[in-house]
């Protein structure tokens, strides 16, 4: 066999995504992977867990580590918490990608760029190109945040509109490790169906009460049982004041019943199965500042 026969090494690899909050990680992650394993909404600090998202093709299996987006406004018990898994994430992974958003360095974005490893390739990912349409704006832009770290590689895209994906895949792929799959061809993400469901139950919330609820919002699963191709699922949404709770009820039960149907519908699509969902609210004032019980919801 000669040299050009030979097969080409598989790659496989860790890419840790971080950036500030609301610069678009969850999207462009649930965009690569083709589903959503990763919650999304406007407000700020939406996902609190690392996740994993899980690319495979041929040549390469990409494992992106989703992480919170790394909070500088506010330093309660599970802030500081999510900054460590940021920092931890930094760590342990071989390639990080720094999103930002196009035309847009803030302070919150220097911060970040401050925490960035140097022994590792960095790829820069300015996201929501689709924004800008002066493009002498955007490249000036790409100019003035490649001045901010010696990055290995910069990839324009915009998540949303799914460009430039393929070409942030292809530069990727050149920086992974030669390595056998860490996971099977079909997986998609690390979490368990019991963790989706609590995380797209929490996504709702946020989605469907806006800004009148306030970040302080978690969901247990009380209960999860399979019986066949149904999932009957017993979950409890946590929140801080009376007041809170009244606003996810909604009116008549309106606004809980809405939030639950369409959380049922994300976890019928994403197991594949029936779904029984039943939720409840219950207020427990300081839950965010209780070490035992963010442990319990695992954001310790």
């Amino acid at each position: 066999m000669s040299q050009s026969d030979e097969p080409t090494p598989y790659k496989c690899g860790l890419i840790a995504i971080v950036g500030r909050p609301n610069v678009g990680k969850s999207t462009l992650l649930n965009r690569i992977v083709g589903q959503k394993v990763s919650i999304t909404s406007r407000k700020a600090q939406t996902t609190r867990h690392r996740v994993m998202g899980i690319h495979t093709t041929d040549e390469a299996q990409f494992v992106f580590v989703d992480t919170p987006g790394f909070q500088t406004r506010y330093a309660g018990t599970m802030n500081r918490a999510m900054n460590k898994r940021v920092r931890e994430t930094l760590s342990d992974t071989d390639v990080v990608m720094l999103l930002v958003e196009a035309g847009r360095l803030k302070k919150e974005d220097r911060q970040v760029i401050d925490l960035l490893p140097t022994d590792r390739p960095v790829i820069l990912v300015v996201n929501k190109i689709d924004q800008v349409s002066d493009r002498g704006e955007l490249m000036a832009f790409l100019q003035e945040v490649a001045a901010a770290h010696p990055f290995t590689e910069i990839v324009p895209v915009s998540a949303k509109q799914s460009n430039n994906l393929e070409e942030l895949l292809k530069t990727l792929q050149t920086h992974l490790p030669e390595n056998a799959p860490l996971f099977g061809e079909d997986d998609v993400t690390d979490q368990t169906e019991r963790q989706l469901a609590s995380e797209l139950i929490r996504e709702k919330v946020f989605r469907l009460c806006g800004e009148e609820i306030p970040y302080a919002v978690a969901v247990q699963i009380d209960k999860f049982e399979e019986e066949g191709n149904l999932r009957r699922i017993f979950a409890t949404i946590l929140v801080d004041r009376d007041s809170h709770k009244a606003i996810v009820i909604g009116k008549g039960g309106e606004k809980l019943k809405t939030i639950s149907t369409q959380a049922r519908l994300d976890m019928e699509h994403a197991f594949d199965s029936k779904v029984y969902l039943e939720v409840w609210v219950k207020v427990k004032g300081g839950w965010a500042d209780d070490v035992r019980m963010l442990k319990s919801l695992g954001l310790d």
